[in-house]
C-alpha cells in the first residue's frame, strides 16, 4: 500500500509562511474595502479580489467576512499603536521619572510632553498610509460596533487618557473632569481634520499637499495651540 507522503519541517515551514502572506494580504486589503463600501457594502469576493487571494481563504484563516472585520480592526490598532506608542511610552516613563524624582510635572515639561505627542499623532495624520486607516474608522465612529471598541481600548484611550493627564496639568485640574476631557479631545481633532477633513483643509489653506514645509507648519501650530493651554493665561 502507497505510504502517504510525508510533511517536512521545511514544507511545514513554507506553508506557514504562504499563510502569513494570505492573511495579511487579506487584512490589508480588508481596511481598504471595508472603507470603501462599509460592512454591508462589502462581500467576501471583493475582499479576496482585493487581496488577491482565493474565496476560500477568507472562511479558512478568518471564519467569515465578520471575522475578517474584526481582525481588521486589531491589525488596524496594531499598526496606528506602532507609529505612535512609543512616543506615548516615552512620555509615561517620564512622567514616571518625574514622581520618582518626589516632585510635580511642571508646566514647561507638561507642553514639552504635550506638544511631542501631538506632533507625533499629526506625522501619522498626514501620512499616505492613514487615508485608508481614516476611512474605517471614520465609519466606525458614525456607527461603532465592537471593531471601533477593539481600536478604542487598544490605541485611543490609552492616548487620550495620557493627553488628558498634560492637559490637567497645564489647566491646573483633575483629568477626570469634564473640562479637561473636552479640552483633551478638541486638541486631538485640531491634529486629525488635517486627515478626516483632508480637502476643505487644503481647499482653504491652499495647499496643493501636505509636504515638508506644510507639514511643519502645522507642528508650529499645535505648538502654539499647546502652550495656549495656560490657567494663567486665562485669568
Amino acid at each position: 500500500m502507497k505510504q502517504p507522503k510525508k510533511t517536512t519541517p521545511d514544507a511545514a515551514e513554507a506553508a506557514g509562511d504562504r499563510g502569513d502572506v494570505t492573511r495579511q494580504k487579506l487584512l490589508n486589503a480588508a481596511i481598504d474595502v471595508f472603507g470603501h463600501y462599509g460592512f454591508d457594502g462589502t462581500t467576501t469576493r471583493a475582499l479576496a479580489s482585493a487581496a488577491g487571494v482565493n474565496l476560500q481563504a477568507i472562511p479558512y484563516y478568518f471564519g467569515g467576512k465578520e471575522g475578517l472585520y474584526l481582525a481588521a480592526a486589531d491589525h488596524l490598532a496594531t499598526m496606528i499603536s506602532s507609529h505612535v506608542s512609543g512616543r506615548r511610552q516615552q512620555v509615561q516613563a517620564r512622567l514616571a521619572e518625574i514622581q520618582s524624582e518626589g516632585r510635580a510635572v511642571t508646566r514647561d515639561e507638561a507642553r514639552e510632553l504635550l506638544t511631542s505627542l501631538l506632533h507625533t499623532l499629526a506625522e501619522v495624520m498626514v501620512s499616505e498610509k492613514s487615508r485608508a486607516w481614516a476611512r474605517f474608522l471614520i465609519r466606525e465612529q458614525m456607527e461603532p460596533t465592537e471593531a471601533f471598541a477593539r481600536v478604542y481600548e487598544s490605541v485611543m484611550r490609552p492616548m487620550i487618557e495620557a493627553i488628558r493627564r498634560l492637559v490637567g496639568i497645564l489647566l491646573d485640574d483633575e483629568p477626570t473632569s469634564e473640562h479637561v476631557r473636552l479640552r483633551a479631545i478638541s486638541l486631538i481633532g485640531s491634529v486629525m481634520v488635517f486627515r478626516v477633513a483632508n480637502a476643505a483643509a487644503l481647499r482653504q489653506l491652499e495647499w496643493s499637499e501636505i509636504g515638508p514645509r506644510e507639514f511643519n507648519a502645522i507642528c508650529a501650530l499645535i505648538t502654539e495651540i499647546v502652550h495656549a493651554l495656560d490657567r494663567r493665561g486665562q485669568k
